[in-house]
């Protein structure tokens, strides 16, 4: 098969790695029942006048399945990094200690455990499309050269299959994704 075939081949398959990638940072994000991390990655606080992701002004740990401590590199930055936490959607309520605060993750309730698997459900579509998106701009340009007659027209049906194997394959891992994070957020 034809080298340009491959290049498409190729950068088809970075940009599905890319898009799988961006939904798992994505879902990472999203609360369980179990104290992460990952929850507070979006979260910004005011930092010398900038804003700043959180895990740049601070440490995050998991000490306990139910337990978050933020440790902020500077002592006078807890009141701020508690006034985001507050105002952010996360529901939790952090404990200041004078030293660092402390969030005890609640368990979720049946009803918000709907709401996050049909969230989490939304963002898996979204990953499907992605992977769609850079399958239709793969066959687009397979068939500018096959049309440019850089390619044969065996190429190009060969290059399709692959290009849909390729397709197939993300999709089931996005949906594998998203089934294991439906599974976490389910589980009590």
């Amino acid at each position: 098969m034809s080298e340009l075939v491959d290049l498409v081949l190729e950068e088809a398959e970075g940009k599905m790695s890319n898009a799988e990638e961006a939904l798992r940072s994505e879902l990472a994000t999203i609360r369980t029942g179990r104290a992460s991390p990952a929850i507070l990655e979006r979260l910004h606080v005011e930092y010398y006048g900038v804003s700043t992701p959180l895990n740049q002004a601070a440490s995050i740990s998991a000490p306990e399945p139910r337990l978050l401590i933020v440790n902020p590199w500077e002592r006078q930055m807890l009141t701020v990094i508690e006034k985001a936490i507050l105002k952010s959607d996360l529901g939790l309520n952090p404990i200041n200690d004078g030293q660092v605060l402390r969030l005890a993750i609640p368990a979720l309730t049946e009803e918000r455990r709907r709401e996050l698997v049909r969230s989490v459900g939304k963002r898996v579509e979204e990953g499907r499309v992605a992977v769609r998106n850079c399958r239709r701009d793969a066959q687009n340009d397979l068939r500018k050269l096959e049309k440019d007659k850089e390619i044969s027209q065996d190429d190009l049906y060969r290059g399709q299959e692959q290009l849909q194997d390729l397709t197939d394959r993300y999709i089931k891992q996005v949906d594998e994704i998203g089934a294991r994070k439906e599974t976490e957020i389910l589980e009590i």
